[in-house]
This record gives structure tokens, sequence and C-alpha cells, in this order.
């Protein structure tokens, strides 16, 4: 009788050791989810998949309205590579000694999860393109400000600047950039004017306000 209790109380240890590994592997259990496990960024779908011909943004009229003297009212295609992505269009005149140019590009911005959605990527852009002409050297008289009721965002820079002819003469332009966002797509107005011959370049309000409506045309173009 003795020898069963001494061989039972052995016993019990094991029995004890026995139980709490099957629990253990019970909390471990492969069919149980990780707290830990992270989730797969995301981010909104972009509203703009392609872009429009910039070059198609001003009709016939618009076009002699702000670059007086152009001859060609449909605009020259600008750059190269996948036009739904980014294309631009460029329209200049001559009327009499008075010059004018305008440049209209439009960017645009897929979303990507590792990088963020398409309407951040375009304000980001928006930025660049405004600091290209705030940090340039050669811009004088510099005024930035933000314009409203244009897109979903808008920045304007006027400013002046010098430039040569192809026979090396200098002219001093009066010239605007002005960057507005439209969802996932940046619009990038460029507009420039002088005069030649002593001729006096442009009305600083003269240039904004065709700049403004240039981008406004753009914005609607892209819907």
């Amino acid at each position: 009788m003795r020898n069963a209790v001494a061989c039972a109380a052995a016993a019990l240890p094991v029995l004890l050791v026995v139980g709490c590994s099957s629990d253990s592997d019970k909390d471990n259990g492969s069919d149980t989810p990780s707290a830990s496990a992270s989730k797969s960024p995301t981010v909104a779908p972009a509203k703009h998949k392609k872009l429009p011909d910039s070059c198609k943004t001003l009709d016939k009229k618009a076009a002699k309205d702000l670059v007086p003297g152009t001859k060609d009212t449909s605009g020259k295609s600008v750059g190269s590579g996948d036009a739904d992505d980014s294309n631009s269009c460029l329209w200049s005149g001559l009327d009499k000694y008075d010059y004018s140019q305008l440049t209209l590009s439009f960017k645009r911005f897929d979303s990507d999860p590792s990088i963020g959605s398409g309407d951040k990527r375009a304000a980001e852009y928006l930025k660049q393109q405004v600091e290209e002409k705030t940090g340039s050297k050669d811009n004088k008289d510099l005024k930035k400000s933000d314009t409203s009721g244009i897109g979903d965002q808008a920045v304007s820079v006027v400013y002046e600047t010098e430039k040569k002819d192809a026979k090396g003469k200098s002219a001093d332009y009066r010239a605007e950039r002005l960057v507005t966002r439209t969802a996932n797509v940046v619009v990038t107005v460029d507009y420039e004017g002088a005069g030649f011959e002593d001729a006096k370049k442009p009305d600083a309000d003269e240039v904004k306000k065709r700049a403004e409506k240039a981008a406004k045309a753009a914005v609607e173009h892209i819907g």
C-alpha cells in the first residue's frame, strides 16, 4: 500500500507539467490572430485618370484676347512623352511692338500607397513650381500671393526679368507664374510680355488678369 501511494505522488508532478504545456500550446495556436499584424496602407484613388490636350484649352477668340498678335491661335505643343501624364502648349504674338507669350502646362499625379495620394503629390509639385520662380536670382520685384477662386489651390508669383533675343539685345519682361491645383492635376500658367523698340513692358494688372483668365479656362478644360 505504501508503495502504491509513493508511486501516485511521484506521478503527480508529471501530470501537472503536461497540463501546463497543453494550455501554453493552446494560447499560441497557429489559428490565433496576431495583435501586432500590420495592415497595408491605403490612399484615396486619384480623381483624374488622364489629361486633356492643353492646346485645346483656348478657342480662337480667347487666344487672340490673351495673346494679341498671335498668328497660331491653336497654339504649339511643347515637350514629349505620355500626354496623359503631362503636356504643355505655347502661344506667342507680336502686336506692333508689344510682345506676349503664354504657356499652359498640365501635370497629373496618380495615388501611390508608398508615397501618398494624387492630391497630396500634386500639392507638393505646386509648391515646387512656385519655388522655381521665387528662388531665381534673375527675377526682380517679386510678389507672391495666394489666389482664390481658381481650382482647389492657387498661388501667383509676379516678377520682372531681363532676357536677350537671338541678336543679344536685352529687353525687360514683366511676367507672372500662376500655379493652380484641381484634385490631382497641376496647371502651371506662365505669362510674360515685353515692349520692343523702346515700347513699355505690359502693365502688371494686365499681366495678372490674363494669367488668371488662362488658369480658369484650363481648370474648366480639365473638368
